[in-house]
């Protein structure tokens, strides 16, 4: 499995599977969970409000999968990211979880190709180096069958830095 970065929208990701920063009520909001709703259009709310009605809320660390409607992936899988309260909220832990949820996932639907945000970083105001090594660390200790391709979209140069500099060390 390769892990590969770039510095870009995911919304334009030609991926199979893109992931998305939810919140809680999978019913879209600011930062990449606004720009994937207004990507993909109103399918990908009718798919996170018919989940909503089976389990009511997406818990943090959890992760659902949708359609990705009028984007270039085929689904889209939201995560909830924890919220930064200092480190000892058990933050790591919940954030791993959703990488590693989030990829089990794309490996039910044999995906090949996986593009994750850098989840929790924005207004969840998660430490960004911190954030990627947690991210990292859930990336490569993930074995898969399918998945060829892990991709790391950073809307931001802070994070495509810190990403490319971890990435060279390897």
């Amino acid at each position: 499995m390769q892990i590969s970065l770039r510095q870009g929208d995911i919304t334009r990701q030609s991926v199979d599977i893109i992931v998305n920063a939810a919140n809680s009520s999978l019913l879209g909001g600011g930062g990449v969970d606004g720009a994937i709703h207004r990507a993909g259009g109103k399918e990908i709310l009718e798919a996170c409000r018919e989940i909503r009605s089976r389990q009511g809320n997406c818990k943090t660390g959890e992760a659902v999968i949708t359609t990705a409607g009028r984007l270039p992936a085929r689904w889209v899988i939201h995560t909830v990211g924890p919220v930064w309260q200092g480190g000892a909220s058990e933050e790591s832990r919940l954030l791993a979880n959703c990488y590693r949820n989030s990829l089990k996932l794309a490996e039910e639907k044999e995906a090949r190709t996986i593009a994750f945000p850098n989840i929790s970083t924005g207004i969840y105001g998660y430490p960004k180096e911190r954030a990627a090594e947690v991210a990292l660390d859930a990336v490569r200790a993930f074995k898969s069958s399918s998945l060829e391709e892990v991709i790391f979209v950073c809307y931001d140069e802070d994070n495509f830095a810190i990403y490319h500099e971890m990435l060279a060390s390897d």
